[in-house]
């Protein structure tokens, strides 16, 4: 978990989040203590065992992955979905690891026997169950890990990323059932019975049932607007029905163009303010395959939103006072909160440190100018490569810009850092010096998938 995620989950959240932790680890765990009580077949020595242990647990979490990215709301609200994905990739390399030492163990105990499996010309279709799960789990990973370095886009990834996974589980239930020595019990096959059945449940939910849904709701472009710093704000009109209702700051997935059953879907911050859901605007940056689209986007074209989520977001922590620090398009969710401040006649006051490099990439600056008269709203730009004759502050928000532009009230207020990740780990290891409480600052990271 970084820096400032923990400030997500004050008490009640806290709480809710723990039962989904919980729950989590009696879904990975069940399955291994089920298949472990009452009688067992022979044993194989305790290498083999606890070789045959990591297996089944790696089974659950590889299947449980597939709950962590279904976007179930009440799941994922006591920590943000962005630390759900997070959480979601470090559990792949941690089932990655009890992969390896379940082969690792195996071969302690029988190397012949390891050797055999892991030929697919010699070993059983068990045995090629097995192998063709592992293949597919590690190409997961490698095309997750090192999606960019080997060029392949985000729609073909998100394509082969589902069909890898799926295939993975799929041929570790086959090798399972072959080996069929932890499941001779028909109680313990009922076990297995359900969690397949639970696994494709899943699917049928995030696939079918949930595009189904978003097919009944759908939205128009309304208008596309040219911004500065190479961004371009969407906005869109619900088509017959009311719209969904959003916290200032948080973001939805986007379907542009296609079915809500096409796999792309792109996440993506609310920009517009949240006391104006008729109409919803999308604030987006020119970064990559799609992002590029957007300014060839029509008007009137059909758009799907998937939301809302997230927990960065001012009604989430009310605090005498906030500290908005921004870096690129970071600003559209601050602008969201911002401008939904306004139209409640807010009065507290607010610090904005607007992080760009070049004066002409500052998105929103004519209207943070004009928000400053509709608010107690003070804006310090920081540029990396300053106009002439600037005499604010220039370079990066490091510590020592970070502590001039703070208010003397900075330890009762709360803070929320959004914008490039180098950016927002500078932001957070200064606010943690300068003595800010962890609990009072907030992370809105856009590297989720």
């Amino acid at each position: 978990m970084r820096l400032g995620s923990f400030s997500r989950m004050h008490v009640p959240a806290f709480l809710r989040g723990a039962f989904w932790l919980g729950l989590y680890l009696a879904l990975v765990l069940a399955p291994l203590f089920v298949l472990l009580a009452g009688k067992t077949p022979p044993g194989r020595g305790f290498w083999w065992e606890f070789s045959s242990a990591l297996g089944y647990a790696a089974l659950s979490m590889m299947g449980i992955q597939f709950a962590l990215t279904a976007r179930f709301k009440h799941a994922t609200a006591p920590f943000g979905i962005d630390i759900i994905y997070y959480f979601h990739r470090l559990i792949s390399l941690l089932t990655f690891v009890f992969i390896a030492l379940h082969l690792g163990f195996l071969s302690l105990a029988s190397p012949r026997y390891v050797l055999t499996m892991l030929s697919p010309f010699t070993t059983s279709w068990t045995g090629r169950a097995a192998l063709a799960a592992v293949v597919s789990f590690v190409l997961v990973l490698v095309f997750s890990l090192w999606r960019k370095g080997l060029g392949i886009s985000y729609e073909r990834w998100c394509l082969w990323h589902g069909i890898l996974a799926v295939a993975a589980v799929a041929f570790a239930i086959v090798h399972i059932e072959g080996a069929g020595y932890y499941i001779t019990a028909p109680w313990k096959r009922i076990l297995w019975t359900i969690y397949a059945l639970f696994w494709i449940g899943l699917l049928v939910y995030v696939r079918i049932m949930k595009p189904a849904v978003l097919l009944r709701q759908p939205y128009a472009v309304e208008t596309l607007r040219k911004e500065r710093g190479n961004a371009w704000t969407l906005t869109v009109r619900p088509e017959g029905h009311k719209g969904l209702s959003f916290r200032p700051g948080q973001f939805a997935w986007l379907t542009l163009g296609k079915s809500p059953f096409a796999i792309e879907q792109h996440p993506f911050s609310f920009s517009s303010s949240a006391a104006h859901p008729e109409l919803l605007s999308f604030t987006i940056k020119e970064l990559g395959d799609f992002t590029r689209t957007i300014k060839n986007t029509t008007i009137g074209e059909r758009v799907y939103l998937d939301g809302p989520y997230g927990s960065f977001s001012v009604d989430r922590h009310r605090a005498p006072g906030y500290v908005f620090i921004a870096g690129g398009v970071g600003i559209a969710p601050v602008t969201c909160m911002l401008r939904t401040l306004a139209d409640r006649s807010d009065r507290r006051p607010l610090t904005l440190i607007y992080a760009t490099r070049t004066l002409e990439n500052a998105t929103f600056r004519e209207e943070l100018k004009a928000l400053q008269t509709r608010l107690n709203l003070s804006v310090i730009q920081v540029f990396e490569e300053p106009p002439e004759n600037w005499h604010g502050e220039t370079g990066y928000p490091t510590i020592d810009v970070i502590k001039r532009c703070l208010p003397e009230e900075r330890k009762n207020f709360h803070y929320f850092i959004c914008g490039p990740d180098p950016m927002m780990d500078m932001v957070e290891a200064a606010l943690y010096k300068l003595g800010v409480p962890m609990g009072t600052f907030h992370s809105e990271r856009f590297n989720i998938v």
